[in-house]
């Protein structure tokens, strides 16, 4: 009987460092293929400074990058302080992205979020993940992209297409975003980490889409998942 157990632990140990393997070859392969596809990488969301960044992050949520540029394209060139919205008030900063979705929620935590900036930061975005999360209508993924694209320090924002892409590659058991974040911060270097989660969106807007590749036609799933026959069914964040 303690042979049988043994031998049972023995095998699951097995078992896990070769599933460990599997998904840290399989995260060696999605960086040589995104790094070769998309060699230099930019920024999706335009904006004037680091207040303007948030604004545009925060803006993203349920909308495409590219409305919201075509939105703040206007904004931008007049109002990119905090004290500019607080100027404003919410229902003009409402009329101005009433073409972005769920806006008078956004108007509110822009106009927010700015008052709390002037009062306690004295018009600076904080540069800590603790700070930001406190701000209104700001939650960790928001302070990840700002974190990672506005002050250069090493994040992993996990938004659901990333979540989804992290599943059909086999680098999560994709039980929720959080999970994701930290399956992927510890398959890859941090110093890949900024860019590599552009790179991700990137490659899913143009090879991996939801409605479209299934997890069967993209270089990443055929390379990864040569045998995979079947559409992989992924679970909503």
């Amino acid at each position: 009987m303690v042979n049988e157990k043994k031998t049972r632990s023995l095998f699951n140990e097995r078992h896990d460092e070769f599933q460990i393997m599997n998904e840290i070859q399989r995260a060696k392969i999605v960086l040589k293929i995104l790094n070769k596809t998309y060699p230099k990488i930019t920024v999706p969301l335009k904006s004037r400074n680091i207040f303007t960044l948030l604004v545009s992050v925060l803006l993203s949520a349920q909308c495409t990058d590219v409305n919201v540029n075509n939105v703040t394209r206007n904004i931008y060139s007049r109002y990119y302080e905090p004290y500019h919205f607080v100027k404003l008030g919410r229902k003009k900063i409402e009329k101005l992205i009433k073409k972005i979705g769920i806006f008078r929620i956004k108007a509110k935590s822009i106009y927010n979020l700015s008052k709390l900036l002037i009062k306690k930061y004295n018009g600076k975005v904080p540069k800590t993940f603790e700070d930001l999360e406190k701000l209104p209508g700001v939650g960790h993924k928001t302070a990840s992209v700002v974190m990672s694209q506005g002050f250069g320090y090493p994040a992993f924002p996990v938004d659901t297409h990333i979540h989804r892409l992290a599943q059909r590659w086999g680098l999560t058991n994709g039980k929720n975003v959080i999970q994701t974040e930290k399956d992927l911060k510890r398959l890859f270097p941090k110093k890949n980490w900024n860019k590599l989660h552009l790179q991700i969106i990137y490659y899913g807007r143009e090879y991996c889409k939801a409605r479209d590749c299934f997890g069967i036609t993209c270089k990443i799933c055929t390379t990864c998942y040569p045998k995979r026959k079947k559409p992989i069914k992924t679970k909503k964040a």
